[in-house]
């Protein structure tokens, strides 16, 4: 009998793959490593073949399968419209289910953020770290070493006190629309969901914190849990059903996830993805009203992989950012390569991530721009770490802002 994990692989989807190497010039782990196994092609011969019983389960195999970003700039590019997101997801489903059991960081963190109260406890604990100087102390004197955690710590954003996300009245509301937090953003990006609301307000759109909203499942789902990415995501469709509005959310690696509903949840999951907008998108669709002061600032987008290959509505952002006056706007990195991030990637690959790491921060330090933009939590984690690295040599980096934070800063 297959164990509680088990999830039959998508071998018809698999095939759609003929393996004609499109994608190659596109995948940035093969451009790192030059290795067929480490290329969207060779990555599903890899999963066709375990599926199939003709590869063993080994930790070589793992070690090609976990070492994919997800990016799926694979997809965008593939003429046979092979779904990859979902065959990475589900090679790495089947490969968990048969290999040995072992604690890994992503089972740490969904133990955490998927849950309200450790998810408030770690952001209460993270808060009193940093307003105690403790942090301080620790970084000023590299009194944390190299590993993981010190890893993990470098990347911890500046945390503000716990408290409940504030939605300005709107006396006669056009509509209500619910704003899809996410459990990172619940930490780290409250003041994003604050903006939003104003956003939305001046529009005369009422924000709607759903509050029984949960993790979006992508932590579980990237890395071969599907049962608990499902319970999630059931979690958040019966959050969200009573209300029959649109759903943005504020981070593109939940959006992502948010748009798989319909394959991780048969009930309702369906409905619910054709509710969701890109907050962008939606801003500029409905903001008429919507009015900006010149700010004299250069503003480098760093555009998402998950916007750029999975939602696709980058152009929404340039086009409202076009509307502040002198605001000079650049592209952080032309050729659209992924930064690293992927997740939790960047904190479990530190050195393969810091080397996609590093043509963003050389444009940045190229650019010279006032502020960076990025709509992805963990890109901006990722980012704001390298950022803080490189300006600690520097003497200064740009700030790094969410788009709707710096929109915000700039109405009129």
């Amino acid at each position: 009998m297959p164990p509680p994990e088990f999830h039959p692989f998508p071998l018809a989807a698999a095939d759609l793959c003929v393996k004609c190497g499109l994608c190659l010039p596109h995948c940035p782990t093969y451009q790192q490593a030059g290795h067929e196994a480490d290329s969207p092609r060779g990555r599903i011969m890899l999963m066709q073949g375990l599926a199939t019983g003709r590869i063993v389960p080994s930790s070589s195999l793992e070690r090609h399968l976990d070492g994919c970003l997800g990016c799926r700039a694979c997809e965008r590019v593939c003429p046979a419209s092979v779904p990859y997101g979902e065959l990475i997801d589900a090679g790495r489903a089947q490969l968990a289910a048969v290999r040995p059991a072992r604690l890994r960081l992503t089972h740490l963190l969904s133990a955490v953020l998927s849950r309200r109260p450790p998810r408030r406890l770690l952001a209460t604990l993270l808060w009193l770290y940093a307003a105690s100087g403790v942090q301080g102390f620790l970084r000023r004197f590299h009194l944390l070493g190299h590993g993981q955690f010190a890893r993990l710590e470098s990347t911890m954003p500046r945390i503000e006190r716990l408290r409940a996300p504030r939605a300005p009245t709107v006396a006669r509301p056009r509509g209500s629309v619910g704003v899809f937090i996410g459990c990172i953003g619940d930490i780290a990006e409250r003041a994003v969901a604050d903006d939003l609301a104003q956003l939305l307000a001046d529009c005369g759109y009422a924000a709607d914190f759903v509050a029984a909203q949960t993790c979006c499942g992508a932590i579980d789902q990237h890395a071969g849990r599907p049962a608990m990415a499902e319970q999630l995501a059931a979690r958040n469709i019966a959050a969200f059903s009573p209300r029959d509005q649109p759903i943005l959310p504020l981070a593109t690696g939940c959006a992502a996830t948010l748009l798989d509903y319909p394959r991780l949840a048969a009930d309702g999951g369906k409905a619910f993805a054709k509710r969701l907008r890109d907050p962008v998108a939606f801003l500029l669709e409905h903001g008429e009203p919507l009015r900006f002061k010149p700010t004299r600032l250069k503003v480098a987008i760093h555009e998402p992989c998950t916007q750029r290959n999975v939602i696709r509505r980058g152009d929404a952002l340039r086009t409202l950012l076009a509307r502040i006056p002198e605001l000079e706007i650049v592209e952080l990195d032309a050729t659209s390569a992924c930064c690293g991030a992927a997740g939790s990637h960047f904190i479990s690959h530190p050195e393969q991530a810091d080397a996609l790491l590093a043509p963003k921060l050389a444009a940045a330090a190229r650019l010279q721009p006032d502020v960076i933009v990025s709509s992805n939590i963990g890109c901006s984690l990722h980012l704001a770490a390298g950022l803080r690295r490189a300006g600690e040599q520097a003497g200064t980096s740009p700030e790094l802002l969410h788009p709707l934070r710096l929109l915000a800063r700039c109405r009129a």
